[in-house]
C-alpha cells in the first residue's frame, strides 16, 4: 500500500521557522594561509626566513605530482611565507610576528565579519520570504504574488524545510511566472539567471507554457495546467515538445 505524500508545508499552529542556516564555503587558500600564521607566531625574522626556505622545498617537491600540483593552498601558504619574511625583515631588529598585529590579517578578519553579517541577513530575507509565500499558498492566494529577486534561493529555502518535498503548486507559480515574464522575470537578465537556478523540470514547464501561449495567442494560462502534469510525469518528454514546437515556429 502506497502512503500519500502529506500535504505541504504541513499546516502549523504558530509562524516560526527554523533559524536560518548559513552555509560557510570551504577556501584551501585561506585554510592555508591562516596555518601559516598560527605556526608563525612569536617567530623572529630568521626564523621566518628558515620556514620561507623549507616551504619553498616542499613547493618543488610538490611540484613533481600532478594532485599536488594544482593544490591551491600550497601556494598560498608558501606566499603567505614569504609575505611575512618580508614583514619582518624590514621591521624594527628584534621584532616577532604577531598575527593579532598583523594589518593583512585584521582587515581579512573584518571583511570575513562583514560576510558573514552579509550572509544571515540574506539568510533571514529568504527565510521571511518564504514566510510570506507559505502563508499566501495556505490562502490559495500564491498565483496573486509576483517573484522577486532571489526567491529561486527561497524555493530551496522551502526544500530544506521539508526534507526535499517542493510542493507542485510552488514548482508551477515559478514556471508560470518565467513563461508569461511577471516580477523580476521581465528583465531577460533575470530569466537568464533562473536558468542556471531552478530544477530542470521547472525549465521545462516554462519552456513549454512558453510555447502553448506562442501558439495559441490569448489563451488563458489557467487552460495550460496539464503542461504542469506532463512536466511532473515526463519532465524531459515536456522539454522535448517545447524544443519540437520551438523548431516549429522558427521552421514555419
Amino acid at each position: 500500500m502506497t502512503t500519500p505524500l502529506p500535504s505541504w508545508p504541513p499546516r502549523r499552529t504558530d509562524r516560526r521557522t527554523a533559524a536560518p542556516r548559513v552555509a560557510v564555503p570551504l577556501d584551501p587558500a585561506r585554510t592555508g594561509r591562516r596555518l601559516v600564521r598560527r605556526r608563525a607566531r612569536v617567530m623572529s625574522a630568521d626564523a621566518a626566513a628558515t620556514a620561507l626556505d623549507v616551504a619553498r622545498f616542499d613547493a618543488r617537491q610538490n611540484s613533481r605530482f600532478e594532485d599536488l600540483a594544482v593544490d591551491e593552498r600550497g601556494p598560498a601558504e608558501l606566499g603567505e611565507w614569504e609575505r611575512i619574511a618580508r614583514l619582518l625583515a624590514d621591521a624594527a631588529p628584534g621584532t616577532v610576528y604577531d598575527p593579532d598585529t598583523d594589518d593583512v590579517v585584521r582587515a581579512e578578519l573584518a571583511a570575513d565579519a562583514a560576510e558573514r553579517e552579509a550572509a544571515v541577513r540574506d539568510a533571514q530575507r529568504i527565510a521571511a520570504r518564504a514566510d510570506e509565500l507559505q502563508a499566501l499558498r495556505e490562502l490559495g492566494a500564491l498565483d496573486q504574488a509576483e517573484p522577486r529577486t532571489g526567491d529561486e534561493a527561497v524555493r530551496d529555502e522551502f526544500t530544506r524545510r521539508v526534507g526535499g518535498y517542493v510542493q507542485d503548486d510552488v514548482d508551477a507559480w515559478l514556471a508560470r511566472a518565467l513563461a508569461t515574464h511577471l516580477g523580476h522575470y521581465r528583465d531577460p537578465a533575470a530569466r537568464e539567471v533562473a536558468a542556471g537556478l531552478l530544477t530542470p523540470p521547472v525549465l521545462a514547464h516554462a519552456a513549454l507554457l512558453t510555447e502553448l501561449l506562442r501558439l495559441v495567442p490569448g489563451v488563458d494560462v489557467d487552460q495550460l495546467a496539464f503542461a504542469a502534469r506532463l512536466t511532473t510525469t515526463e519532465p524531459e518528454a515536456a522539454g522535448d515538445l517545447a524544443a519540437f514546437l520551438t523548431r516549429a515556429r522558427s521552421e514555419g
